[in-house]
C-alpha cells in the first residue's frame, strides 16, 4: 500500500478567547443586561426559544458600560482578522450591532446565522455548570444531507461540534457558520452578548 497523505483544506475557525479582569466587567454588563430586560419584558424573539432577547445596544454612549465594553473587543476582532490574513489597514472595521439573550432554565437558541456581516461573537457574562453547550453544525449542506453510514465519528465526518464555555469566555467565529445554544440545565440565568462585525463602507 502506498504511503497515505491527508490534505485538510478549507478549515472553519472558531478563535476563542478569555478576556482581563472579566469578574469586575461581567458585574457591570449583567447589571446593564438586566436594567435593559426590566424596561422591555417582552424583548425580541430570534433564535430564542423561551429565553430574552435586547434590542440592539446603543453602543455610542459615551463612557456607558457597553461602550466600554465594545473598546475593550477591539483588539480581540483586530487579531481574528490579522488570523485571518484579512487586509485591516484603512479599513473602518466595527461592531455592527451588539444585543443580549437571557436564557432560563429549559431556553435554548435553534440553530441559524448571522447573515450581512464578516464575523459574530458570542461573549459569556453569566454561564453557569450545564448552562447549554456552544454548537456549531457543518456549513457544507452537502456533507451534511448526503454520506454513508458513519462507522467511526472523527474530524473528517463530523456533523455537529460543541464546546464547553465559561464565564469571560469571547467565541469570534464567520457569521455563516451555522450554530445554536442547547438547552440551559441549571437553575441559573445565562447570560449572552452576541455581536456583529463589518466593513463601514
Amino acid at each position: 500500500m502506498s504511503e497515505q497523505e491527508i490534505f485538510k483544506f478549507f478549515p472553519e475557525a472558531i478563535f476563542k478567547y478569555k478576556l482581563e479582569d472579566f469578574k469586575d466587567l461581567n458585574k457591570e454588563l449583567s447589571e446593564y443586561v438586566y436594567k435593559l430586560q426590566s424596561e422591555d419584558k417582552n424583548g425580541l424573539e430570534r433564535s430564542n426559544k423561551g429565553g430574552w432577547h435586547s434590542e440592539n445596544f446603543e453602543l455610542t454612549i459615551k463612557d456607558s458600560i457597553q461602550n466600554r465594553f465594545a473598546l475593550i473587543l477591539q483588539k480581540y476582532i483586530l487579531k481574528v482578522f490579522q488570523n485571518n490574513g484579512w487586509k485591516t489597514e484603512n479599513k473602518n472595521i466595527r461592531i455592527k450591532e451588539m444585543w443580549a439573550i437571557i436564557n432560563k432554565t429549559g431556553d435554548f437558541n435553534v440553530i441559524h446565522t448571522h447573515p450581512n456581516c464578516y464575523l459574530s461573537a458570542a461573549y459569556y457574562v453569566k454561564a453557569p455548570e450545564k448552562c447549554g453547550r456552544f454548537q456549531i453544525e457543518n456549513p457544507n449542506i452537502a456533507k451534511r444531507n448526503f454520506y454513508p453510514e458513519i462507522k467511526t465519528k472523527n474530524e473528517l465526518n463530523l456533523q455537529v461540534a460543541g464546546m464547553e464555555i465559561e464565564e469571560g469566555d469571547l467565541l469570534i467565529f464567520p457569521g455563516y457558520l451555522p450554530h445554536k445554544v442547547r438547552a440551559n440545565e441549571s437553575n441559573e440565568d445565562r447570560i449572552v452578548i452576541s455581536f456583529n462585525v463589518d466593513i463601514k463602507g
